[in-house]
């Protein structure tokens, strides 16, 4: 199954007294590269969740972020350190002794220092499985984005692929029409410039030119590499790296094609060639 590089999703989760959130998002990345942004109370859970992604994400530059928010409920009891609240009562005392004026402050300011409101307690491991489950859940949604984003590329691309084993046939046809208009060509130059034109030499001559601009072998190549694009396309592993080197090998063939032309027409077919490989080399470079 084809996947795309860029794709985003967010889910929630509540646990305890906490608000629980995960995102991801990627894009496109040569290799497989991921990043984990988590508070500093979920670093012990970093690499095991660095783990989680690298077994569904083979390609990509995928951003991770969890966060999470206390919440207040209906009949939630807000605990006060009673301790630390005379303590930071005594140690003002002290510093008002300092000061030219009384310092001013209201019992809400003195909730707002750390360490005043003491928070619940809550089970290291109960956290780190609420984790692992909101992840895994977020990587669900996130898979099925890549998968539904993957199978629009595999459609574009296939498309191109299809016209572009249409300008193949029709090229295959031209060659005869090329070569006969050519030799033609030749002949009725060399009778206006000699007036016992030696046809044998000229016959040689014509055969080497034949061969020089034959575009033949280039046509068989762009039609088994196009071939295989389209093989390609309907495999399920990652693919992208083998899709972005056929896009090199068709594209070189089509330049070949191009400086072998020798009629407008062909040109024409080659320059049409490149545009298309041009266009699904873009759409490639989003496939993991």
């Amino acid at each position: 199954m084809i996947k795309s590089m860029t794709a985003y999703a967010a889910n929630e989760t509540e646990l305890s007294y906490l608000t629980l959130y995960c995102e991801l998002r990627s894009v496109n990345h040569r290799y497989c590269d991921i990043s984990i942004k988590i508070p500093e109370r979920f670093a012990l859970h970093g690499a095991d969740l660095r783990a989680m992604i690298a077994e569904k994400i083979s390609r990509g530059k995928v951003e991770c972020t969890i966060n999470y928010k206390k919440q207040s409920k209906d009949g939630q009891v807000l605990t006060v350190n009673m301790d630390a609240v005379q303590a930071l009562l005594n140690a003002t005392t002290q510093i008002e002794q300092l000061m030219p004026a009384a310092l001013s402050f209201s019992a809400l300011d003195i909730l707002a220092f750390p360490g005043i409101q003491q928070e619940p307690d809550t089970d290291k491991d109960e956290i780190q499985q609420a984790v692992r489950l909101l992840l895994t859940k977020t990587l669900g949604h996130f898979v099925e984005v890549r998968a539904r984003e993957g199978a629009q590329l595999r459609a574009v691309i296939d498309d191109r692929c299809q016209k572009v084993q249409e300008l193949i046939v029709l090229a295959q046809k031209r060659i005869p029409e090329v070569l006969l208009a050519l030799r033609n060509k030749l002949k009725d130059k060399i009778a206006e410039l000699v007036a016992q034109p030696d046809f044998d030499r000229l016959e040689q001559e014509l055969v080497l030119l034949t061969q020089k601009l034959d575009v033949a072998e280039e046509l068989d190549r762009l039609q088994a590499h196009s071939n295989e694009v389209i093989r390609v396309l309907k495999q399920s592993e990652p693919v992208g790296r083998r899709l972005d080197f056929l896009m090199q090998e068709l594209n070189r063939e089509a330049n070949t094609l191009g400086s072998k032309s020798a009629d407008k027409e062909m040109t024409q077919i080659a320059i049409e060639l490149k545009v298309l490989i041009e266009q699904m080399r873009e759409q490639i470079q989003n496939i993991e």
